[in-house]
């Protein structure tokens, strides 16, 4: 039985959990200022395959068998496209706009792949659109316009290009959050994630191998360190899951948004208009409103 201490307390460690990955934006930001040398290929080789690493021995410690499971050659390949069509985009395509822009901008442009998964359901499996959920999509659409225009419409704030790959990476929001739902029920999620973190991560040294020259400081490593730690705020949110609702988890993906957010005026001199702030918090209420689910009413059994 949950108790509601325990609910408060994974509820504050689910909302500490979503403020460290926007956090973790801060310092690949702070990467890419620091040398031209790190780009977002390499450091999203480096988190994926440390993070990959690290979760398979998890797992194997844990005897949550990680080997045996790529030995189903059907949940090989979901993972490993899990991987690369699912993680890697989620990853690669967030830090291309972090250089670009900011961590501010990545993080709210990803907010826009639930809409993608809603879309897919209504296509592929006949889902019928609620109400909220044609209001939720026109307040994102209309957030994300204010972004890219700062309110002046026949201006662009945001170049096409940090657009483009933003918005790729909401794709892979959506990717990633349908395509392992199958093996999911059967398989562990930390097995899952770490062949998912490690294929897509070979992956990108198989197409783009590079060795940097890394500047060899303690501020450099303390810094992709950091990035590489999101794997404890992926671990807090995945427990916490135990202990409060899908949709409370969901409002607290705003903190996410919000830290990277103020991070990035107070660590970056990120200036924000009005437009921009209205334009934020429209596509991140849109989001947390696709998890609203109307409460069912209860029938009442008359005896005749």
């Amino acid at each position: 039985m949950v108790t509601q201490k325990q609910r408060r307390l994974w509820a504050f460690l689910a909302g500490l959990a979503c403020v460290m990955w926007g956090i973790s934006g801060l310092f690949a930001k702070s990467l890419f200022n620091t040398s031209p040398e790190i780009t977002p290929m390499w450091l999203s080789q480096i988190r994926m395959v440390t993070s990959g690493i690290i979760l398979l021995i998890v797992a194997a410690v844990l005897k949550q068998k990680p080997i045996a499971t790529m030995k189903n050659k059907h949940d090989a390949w979901t993972i490993i496209a899990y991987g690369i069509f699912g993680l890697l985009p989620v990853q690669l395509f967030y830090f291309i706009v972090v250089q670009q822009a900011n961590a501010s901008i990545a993080t709210i442009l990803q907010f826009v792949g639930p809409f993608f998964v809603m879309g897919y359901l209504a296509v592929t499996h006949k889902q019928v659109m609620r109400r909220i959920d044609v209001l939720a999509a026109i307040c994102a659409f209309i957030g994300v316009v204010l972004l890219a225009t700062h309110g002046r419409f026949n201006h662009f704030a945001l170049t096409p290009s940090v657009l483009f790959w933003g918005l790729l990476s909401a794709v892979g929001v959506a990717t990633n959050t349908l395509i392992p739902i199958s093996v999911l029920k059967r398989v562990s999620s930390l097995v899952v994630t770490g062949w998912g973190l490690l294929s897509a991560g070979i992956c990108l040294m198989i197409v783009h191998p590079q060795m940097p020259h890394i500047p060899n400081t303690p501020h450099i490593w303390l810094d992709v360190v950091a990035v590489i730690g999101t794997l404890i705020p992926f671990q807090l949110m995945t427990n916490s899951l135990r202990f409060i609702k899908a949709s409370t988890a969901s409002l607290l993906d705003a903190f996410e948004p919000f830290s990277a957010t103020v991070g990035s005026v107070i660590c970056f001199g990120l200036v924000m208009t009005p437009m921009d702030w209205i334009g934020s918090i429209l596509v991140v209420l849109a989001a947390m409103a696709l998890n609203i689910s109307p409460k069912k009413k209860k029938v009442k059994k008359t005896h005749q």
